[in-house]
């Protein structure tokens, strides 16, 4: 008898080793998930047959336990990480628009626009016109005794369908030419649209007006200018007809071509077309009638004053941002995802250090004295009271206070690029901080794979006891029969 009660004990103990549990007591798995990541659990479900045991549950607890650590340091990390990237990244998007602000200031078009007027005179305007940024201020005494005009020639009236003769008809502007064919059937219409037609067309347009006394050709240069001034004849071949129709559209009527002749402070100055460039450096006069006038050319503080406004608001959006990334609420005891971080207190330092600073040797000196002032947010104010009047009394000072070499947006500039360009210090933490990421991917690869060998060495484990434990019992039953039989013996 004590033989069998040794192997009962045995089989108690076997399961009190592995489940941690005494005879009289069992530890709880309570507060342990994760059972349906554990795999295999059907085979789960058919462990503990012959040990009477909750196997499942206890392979469960048991990787559950070893998983809980690590995962939750690469959960962590991994939602730390993430957080900072979207913060440094909703950074480097409003750094990029106080960037795009800071480039106007800084671009010499923005400080080169001008506007050119004609003053009227007595007989109304001589025109506009329209400048480049290398235009030089100025007024200027324009005198124009001349528009520039294209030819045009008419010739005499015919019937309404008559043919004007057979021949050929050469026309030519300059060293260019074309050669029309003329049937004898050929009608006023015709000539017209073969000239049109023409793919070596010379800078000719042709046209038939009906008139009260018959249809009557007009032909007229396609530009202005005594340079394109056309000819046209008939060939020796040619008909009566078309030569008359050629002679009488070559000679001279009075519409010819002619240049623009004006006066430019007293120099002549000849121009094919109505739109005068060259004669002024950087300035087109667009002239539409004759006379006398005087042109102003001025620089213009337009672009200027767009510039600094939305320099203003850019930069107020970059501080609203910030104040979101570094922000704390007590009550909640939430923190914005950048507070603490040293990249944005040093951005936040070196701007308002460069921002509060003077220029030295510029009249204004300052953003201060501009008109633009700091509120206790950190946000900015403009007065556009103060910014128009340092335009209109010095712009070439406003333009030095922040595009020379040590202007206020040419600093700035520099520190946000530092910071915020392709491989600047933002976007080498966010690389850094995906890196983390790819490799925390590959722990969390790792630690399923060293959990599910775990779980495959415990599933063993456990089927190896559920045999032992059967063998046992069987062995138990066994001798358990044999000690009757002997006692009723």
């Amino acid at each position: 008898m004590s033989s069998i009660s040794s192997i009962g004990s045995t089989s108690t103990a076997l399961s009190s080793a592995i489940t941690g549990s005494s005879a009289t007591g069992s530890s709880s798995a309570s507060g342990v998930t994760g059972a349906s990541n554990i795999s295999g659990t059907g085979i789960l479900s058919s462990l503990g047959l012959g040990s009477g045991l909750d196997v499942s549950s206890i392979i469960t607890a048991l990787v559950n336990a070893a998983e809980a650590g690590p995962q939750q340091q690469i959960t962590n990390q991994t939602n730390s990480d993430n957080n900072e990237i979207a913060g440094l990244t909703g950074l480097s998007t409003v750094l990029s628009g106080l960037e795009s602000a800071l480039s106007e200031l800084t671009s010499s078009s923005t400080y080169q626009t001008y506007n050119a007027t004609f003053t009227s005179g007595a007989s109304g305007s001589i025109g506009s016109a329209t400048t480049l940024p290398d235009a030089t201020p100025g007024t200027y005494d324009i005198s124009v005794t001349q528009l520039a005009q294209a030819q045009m020639r008419t010739s005499t009236a015919y019937s309404s369908g008559a043919a004007v003769g057979a021949g050929s008809l050469t026309i030519g502007v300059g060293s260019n030419s074309m050669d029309i064919s003329v049937s004898s059937t050929d009608t006023l219409e015709d000539v017209a649209s073969s000239i049109n037609n023409a793919s070596n067309n010379p800078g000719v347009s042709a046209t038939v007006v009906s008139g009260v006394n018959g249809d009557q050709l007009v032909l007229t240069s396609s530009k202005t200018g005594t340079a394109n001034g056309f000819t046209i004849s008939a060939d020796s071949g040619s008909s009566s007809g078309l030569s008359t129709l050629a002679t009488g559209l070559n000679t001279a009527g009075n519409h010819e071509a002619a240049n623009a002749v004006l006066t430019v402070d007293g120099i002549s100055v000849n121009s094919a077309t109505n739109n005068v460039s060259g004669a002024l450096t950087g300035v087109t006069m667009n002239l539409t009638s004759t006379g006398s006038s005087t042109l102003t050319v001025a620089q213009s503080t337009a672009p200027i004053s767009t510039a600094v406004n939305d320099f203003v608001t850019a930069y107020n959006a970059y501080n609203t941002a910030v104040s979101q990334l570094t922000s704390y609420d007590s009550t909640t005891k939430e923190a914005g995802i950048l507070l603490g971080d040293p990249t944005l207190a040093a951005i936040q330092g070196q701007l308002s250090q460069v921002m509060s600073s003077s220029v030295a040797g510029n009249s204004i000196g300052s953003l201060a004295n501009l008109g633009i002032t700091r509120n206790s947010d950190g946000s900015l104010s403009l007065s556009s009271t103060q910014l128009a009047t340092a335009l209109s009394n010095d712009p070439s000072s406003v333009q030095n206070l922040f595009s020379s070499s040590n202007g206020i947006a040419t600093q700035m500039s520099s520190l946000v690029t530092n910071y915020n360009s392709s491989t600047g210090i933002l976007q080498t933490k966010i690389t850094n901080l995906n890196s983390d990421i790819t490799n925390l991917g590959t722990q969390q690869t790792a630690l399923n794979a060293r959990m599910a060998t775990y779980q495959q060495q415990l599933v063993k484990q456990y089927t190896n006891l559920g045999t032992l434990m059967s063998s046992l019992n069987n062995t138990s039953s066994y001798l358990t029969a044999l000690s009757k039989q002997s006692s009723s013996s």
